[in-house]
């Protein structure tokens, strides 16, 4: 048996006007990202991730900023397209752990569905998702709610 560990991380901005997606999740909230697509740091992270464990770059490399046909896209559609790269290469994912840091919204009542969009798409069990969060302690440009970060490991397995 083969396996891959893959470790993702992204940042984006907050800004007024703007919805917050994490996790695939629209959350209610004053702010929103930032960014090309909907800008979710969550599945970012998570194909990230998935593409460093494989050592197939980053997510700017198969998803440029640059390119109008991800302008605004769901970065569900973004995660959708990374399995499948990995499911190219024969792998599967074992389990996900990941975190965001922002100071608000909480975001516990919205984890689960998080973790249930997050398994559907990457055809694993709701329980193989690991989903926390963090504040920055009011420090830094997340504890000024001026952006937030995510940040994710899997792990691969070889079929």
């Amino acid at each position: 048996m083969s396996y891959r560990i893959g470790f993702g991380i992204d940042f984006h901005r907050l800004a007024t006007g703007r919805k917050l997606w994490l996790g695939g999740v629209n959350i209610p909230h004053g702010k929103g990202a930032v960014g090309h697509s909907d800008a979710d740091v969550l599945l970012h992270a998570i194909c990230d991730a998935l593409l460093g464990a494989l050592n197939l770059g980053d997510i700017g490399i198969h998803f440029p900023d640059t390119d109008p046909a991800y302008k605004d896209i769901d970065s569900k559609v973004l995660l959708q397209k990374t399995y499948a790269l990995i499911d190219q290469k024969n792998y599967g994912v074992v389990n996900i752990d990941s975190t965001i840091c922002l100071e608000t919204p909480k975001i516990k009542n919205y984890s689960d569905d998080m973790r249930q969009v997050i398994s559907e798409i990457l055809h694993i069990q709701k329980d193989d998702v690991s989903i926390k969060a963090t504040t920055a302690e009011k420090m830094g440009f997340v504890g000024r709610e001026e952006g937030l970060v995510a940040y994710a490991t899997v792990l691969l397995k070889k079929h």
